[in-house]
């Protein structure tokens, strides 16, 4: 079974045709579960009377936009294949999307990475302009996603532009895209907030060392408040009550993680006038101030407190209307009296329904998955168990659509991305997918996830491929013991970290899975430090820090990550193993499932390589979601099959 496959683009449509026969029953085609959502980013305008969003076919994204009043179409661009990000209002008349590509921005000294675009829609002409196309001695492409405010009574969009003197920021003509200096560059940075009025209010600088907030007043920029930070650095989450304090989170002035207020005068921390610790905050649609926060408890039920009495009603009103679902909100007019909401829950695949407390409606825009629908739509169960040492580990459990009594399921162990990152109850794509085929999906947030406390993110320093990863077959194990799995019918599946985690399954921790499957993994540990390390052109960079404490390494080259590199212990490897990887990957590069390809191919162990061409890390094309779930089953019902 050894070997290499690089399959052309039109292999990919045979390869789902033959992937992933179950018995007759209602279940959604495999393609169905890869396909990109129908519908996203559905943007209300500021006035509620118009809608903006977009619809997918195959790779085909299309720009969509509505009058509200009589649900008339008003204008409309084909976007084609591109990967979209972001959208928003400029004003009524304009909307702009926000792309990105995988390219080489050599002019300014970048390698390869995602290069960003700011498209603006004009209604009334219909015609389509570049953000910074023809800005003299400026790069053509934008630096995050683009700010909103209101400059000389009128709309305006402002984007980070990098120029010859650092990065600025420019407000764009919205007819043309031709940027015009709105703040003037600066290579410590430009401003990370603007008041409504587009006047700068702070900003952060970090020389890799100190963690700095920076007021401004006078016309000058003012440090507030600072931090050591060789590893964690806070994070500007936008503004506080007023506009005079922001709210940064992190580990500030020696408090537990969290949310506090900074006044942008005098630096002094104080605690947000919320009960306990938000998850998230929610901040006015017009004024951009704070109004809100959300909580998630221990057993998955959210919680919201609100500063704004016309945000709570106007939430609360929503809520009522879905009650039984999970409710997002995805965006509101600037009254918060038209407001879109995306529902998940049981029979729901992901929806976006559009609440006019007005009119006392709501009503449907799209589907995210219109086919899986329903009893397509597997069980998620919460769950929670006590890992060797006894650390509590909670996740989820998805159930093959049906199953309501699960005995003696085959198992696969569906480990996150990050590692400091989380799983959340709700609709994944890829683990309801692998439900569909028959087996039960177990994602656990093992030590080392994030959005569960300090404790339980710090536990998993020093613990890739040790704790990090017996909390994986610890949770195998209790399900065996609940009767819910067969332990002898388990494998494990991943991706970027999770892809780690599979491959690190059968080669550090044995005689658990059958077969392993990972998407875009790092196999050798020391490479991929050391990748980090010459991308950013030092060797004691932040993220060289930050990974060196992860991975539990004294420093650059710290040959003990060899022990817990799959590809250093190849020859332990104990069952099959699908490797699958992005030749556009910016963040893990291909040669990560390359090394460990050729390390299981020396030591004569079973393994595929895929290489996906033109895919980046995030698996952003429909046909290449499609192909990697058709290979996944394929090589789930080759080495483990549901029945």
């Amino acid at each position: 079974m050894n070997g290499h496959r690089f399959l052309p683009a039109a292999a990919v449509v045979g390869a789902m045709l033959v992937a992933g026969s179950v018995a007759a029953q209602d279940v959604a085609p495999l393609a169905a579960y890869g396909a990109l959502p129908a519908h996203e980013l559905v943007e209300v305008s500021p006035s509620g009377d118009r809608l903006a969003y977009v619809t997918v076919i195959g790779e085909e994204r299309a720009l969509v936009i509505n009058d509200l009043n009589d649900m008339s179409l008003i204008g409309g661009v084909r976007a084609g294949p591109v990967k979209l990000r972001d959208l928003g209002w400029v004003g009524e008349n304009h909307v702009y999307v926000y792309s990105t590509a995988t390219q080489v921005g050599a002019s300014i000294g970048l390698r390869r990475s995602e290069l960003a675009d700011a498209s603006i829609y004009e209604i009334p002409t219909r015609r389509v302009s570049l953000a910074l196309n023809n800005t003299p001695g400026v790069f053509a492409k934008v630096f995050g996603s683009p700010l909103v405010r209101t400059l000389d009574g009128e709309p305006a969009l402002i984007v980070v532009g990098q120029g010859r003197e650092g990065a600025g920021l420019y407000r764009i003509n919205l007819s043309t895209g031709v940027g015009r200096e709105h703040v003037e560059p600066d290579r410590r940075g430009p401003p990370s907030l603007l008041n409504v009025n587009g006047e700068p209010a702070a900003r952060v600088t970090y020389d890799g060392e100190e963690w700095a907030l920076q007021g401004r007043r006078g016309g000058f920029w003012r440090t507030v408040w600072r931090t050591d930070a060789r590893i964690d650095t806070p994070s500007l989450a936008g503004f506080g009550t007023t506009v005079g304090s922001v709210v940064l989170h992190g580990v500030i002035d020696g408090r537990p993680e969290g949310y506090y207020a900074v006044d942008l005068e005098t630096g002094a921390v104080s605690d947000l006038p919320f009960e306990g610790r938000p998850n998230s905050l929610m901040h006015h649609p017009a004024t951009k101030l704070l109004i809100g926060a959300r909580s998630l408890g221990d057993d998955d039920s959210v919680s919201w407190q609100f500063l704004d009495p016309a945000a709570e009603r106007s939430w609360r009103s929503v809520q009522a209307a879905f009650r039984g679902k999970q409710v997002t909100l995805t965006s509101w007019s600037h009254d918060m009296r038209q407001i879109v909401a995306f529902t998940q829950g049981a029979g729901d695949a992901g929806t976006y329904q559009l609440v006019d407390l007005d009119r006392r409606t709501a009503e449907i825009v799209g589907e995210a998955y219109p086919d899986i629908t329903g009893a397509r739509v597997g069980e998620v169960r919460s769950i929670s168990y006590e890992a060797a040492d006894g650390m509590r580990i909670p996740g989820y459990l998805t159930l093959p659509p049906g199953v309501t009594d699960p005995r003696g399921l085959p198992l696969v162990v569906f480990p996150h991305g990050g590692p400091a990152s989380r799983d959340y109850r709700g609709f994944d794509w890829w683990a309801q997918a692998m439900a569909s085929r028959g087996y039960a999906v177990l994602q656990a947030n093992f030590r080392g996830s994030d959005g569960l406390g300090t404790a339980h993110l710090e536990a998993g320093y020093g613990e890739w491929g040790r704790k990090m990863q017996t909390d994986l077959s610890d949770g195998v194990r209790w399900l065996a013991s609940e009767g819910i799995i067969d332990p002898a019918k388990v494998c494990i599946v991943g991706a970027s970290y999770g892809g780690y985690a599979a491959m690190a399954g059968p080669t550090l921790d044995p005689g658990v899975y059958r077969c392993a499957v990972s998407v875009s993994g790092v196999s050798d540990l020391r490479l991929m430090v050391q990748w980090e390390a010459d991308q950013g052109g030092r060797r004691d960079s932040p993220v060289v820090r930050y990974w060196n404490r992860f991975m539990g390494a004294e420093r650059l080259g710290d040959r003990n990550l060899d022990t817990v590199s799959p590809a250093a212990q190849a020859a332990r490897a104990d069952a099959p193993i699908l490797l699958l990887h992005g030749r556009d990957d910016t963040v893990v590069p291909f040669e990560q499932s390359r090394v460990f390809a050729e390390a299981l191919r020396r030591a004569g162990k079973p393994y595929e390589l895929i290489e996906l061409p033109s895919e980046d890390h995030w698996l952003s094309r429909a046909a290449t979601r499609q192909w990697m779930l058709a290979e996944t089953v394929r090589f789930l019902e080759q080495h483990n099959p549901p029945r």
